[in-house]
């Protein structure tokens, strides 16, 4: 089936990227998700629309990227969070709360869908953080999760 990426998919591409994929991934994840729709002869107009807004919010540079690389990693994050006595958060840490906490913590504005977690973040603790900011550069950083 052949879509059109309204956002990056790891793996796949970039917003905007025509690409083929199979009928299942598609309909049952992709599509379902906002991270595609299909592809039409009317949809290939969305197609530069969804590139023209890529543009505008992407890192245009490598050098760029490693200038916001060395920013945030320059930052000390520290996050407040609702637990319960055992250390176990009540629910977890989304890129989102993430995202505001560099922001907060005077780094650069990151977008929540840059931000990779490897697992979820349920704990209290120090942990580690990568945010994908090129295709050949990312940032770690360490995030401290103490009680609220």
């Amino acid at each position: 089936m052949k879509i059109i990426l309204t956002q990056e998919v790891s793996g796949l591409g970039t917003a905007g990227d025509v690409v083929e994929v199979k009928d299942g991934y598609a309909r049952n994840y992709l599509v379902p998700r906002g991270f595609a729709i299909r592809w039409t002869k009317g949809g290939e107009k969305d197609v530069e629309q969804i590139r023209r807004a890529r543009k505008i919010h992407e890192i245009a540079t490598i050098e760029q990227a490693n200038e916001i690389k060395a920013r945030i990693e320059g930052v000390k994050v520290r996050l407040a969070v609702r637990s319960g006595d055992a250390g176990r958060l009540f629910g977890s840490v989304t890129p989102a709360d993430l995202a505001s906490a560099i922001k907060s913590a005077g780094g650069p504005d990151v977008d929540k869908r840059r931000i990779e977690l490897g697992s979820p973040i349920k704990t209290l603790g120090s942990h580690q953080v990568s945010v994908r900011l090129h295709p050949e550069v990312a940032a770690k950083f360490g995030v401290e999760v103490v009680p609220a």
